[in-house]
């Protein structure tokens, strides 16, 4: 177990604290399980720049319209920064940047997913994701809801802009008087992107290193012989050999920590060992579905749905690692699949 540093105390939802001069920590309230996200204001010169949003709500407008009539955050918004496309980063980013009339910054392949989720908003739930969730085990009752719930996403997170500024890898920011390089991260989103200061000794981590929890790392119905695990796994050692342990991680949960090297070190282990857990119970042949209780340290409940997606997605995406280096076999049975290891187990 990496034991990690916490130097700052969490601020109050709606507030905020300084992390470093001129880089101030708000954490706004989510209306999920997961209860809030830190969001980044760094001081510009006579502006500022925000880094990720929080979701599309009367409480987070509310919060951003308070915060904003006061100083610092009194002084015009520059730009706006997303991390990535979650509904947790860019739900209001669309709002902030046309009522200001300044550009959001993101990377490419995450500004068009969204744009691409969003246009989902007010359809009727594919064929293609039916079918991919049959072939995960799940029950009538649970397509059923998942039929009612699709395209929700409108309802956290405001139409994004129609431009953006990309954010490629090694990129340079300009904020304040200080350089930031763009570090992405793959597996949790497309393109997610990372921000490091160098001169501050700060590194934004958005989802991609977080404290406490492991990010998940999906695979969606729109993309389902994807392998965000290896792209994860690189992306989790560029990390290492690009950003210095003696940072401030800001992520977007949890409280700030000292430790980058170790907890990323840690994360690498942990996934080893769940993978190493499935490759054994995949002795027998098991759906998506049965695995959820070797990959997950809490129950899945088929009535919460957005837990359920998300269990899906992570449990196809270990086991599409394991296909694509030729360590299971996978046979459709009724339009379910079954997973089982290569050296062993049988119908």
């Amino acid at each position: 177990m990496t034991y990690l540093v916490h130097p700052i105390a969490a601020p109050p939802p709606g507030a905020r604290v300084a992390v470093a001069p001129g880089v101030h920590w708000i954490r706004m309230p989510l209306p999920f399980r997961l209860d809030h996200i830190n969001v980044w204001a760094i001081e510009d010169g006579d502006g500022w720049v925000m880094v990720d949003t929080g979701v599309r709500s009367e409480e987070t407008v509310a919060t951003w319209k308070s915060l904003m009539a006061r100083p610092p955050l009194d002084r015009p918004l520059r730009r706006v920064i997303a991390t990535h496309m979650h509904l947790d980063h860019v739900g209001l980013a669309g709002w902030l940047t046309r009522r200001l009339g300044i550009e959001l910054w993101m990377s490419k392949p995450d500004y068009l997913w969204c744009r691409t989720l969003m246009s989902d908003t007010g359809r009727e739930a594919p064929e293609d994701a039916l079918s991919f969730y049959r072939r995960a085990g799940w029950s009538y009752d649970a397509i059923d809801a998942y039929r009612m719930r699709f395209g929700d996403i409108g309802n956290h997170t405001y139409a994004l802009p129609d431009s953006f500024r990309r954010l490629s890898d090694g990129q340079t920011l300009q904020i304040g008087g200080d350089t930031w390089e763009v570090v992405t991260g793959l597996g949790h989103s497309p393109e997610h992107a990372c921000l490091y200061c160098a001169q501050k000794k700060l590194f934004i981590s958005g989802d991609q290193v977080l404290p406490r929890i492991s990010s998940n790392l999906s695979v969606h119905p729109m993309e389902s012989s994807a392998d965000p695990m290896a792209d994860w796994y690189v992306s989790m050692e560029k990390i290492l050999r690009r950003v210095p342990d003696d940072v401030l991680v800001m992520p977007a949960h949890g409280e700030c920590f000292h430790g980058l090297h170790g907890r990323v070190t840690q994360l690498l282990a942990d996934q080893d060992d769940v993978l190493a857990a499935l490759r054994a119970v995949l002795a027998e042949p098991k759906r998506v579905v049965d695995t959820f209780g070797t990959l997950f340290r809490r129950p899945v409940s088929e009535s919460d749905g957005k837990q359920l997606g998300l269990a899906t997605g992570e449990a196809v995406a270990c086991l599409n690692y394991l296909s694509a280096r030729g360590e299971i076999d996978v046979e459709l049975r009724d339009g379910v699949a079954w997973y089982s290891r290569r050296d062993g187990g049988g119908a």
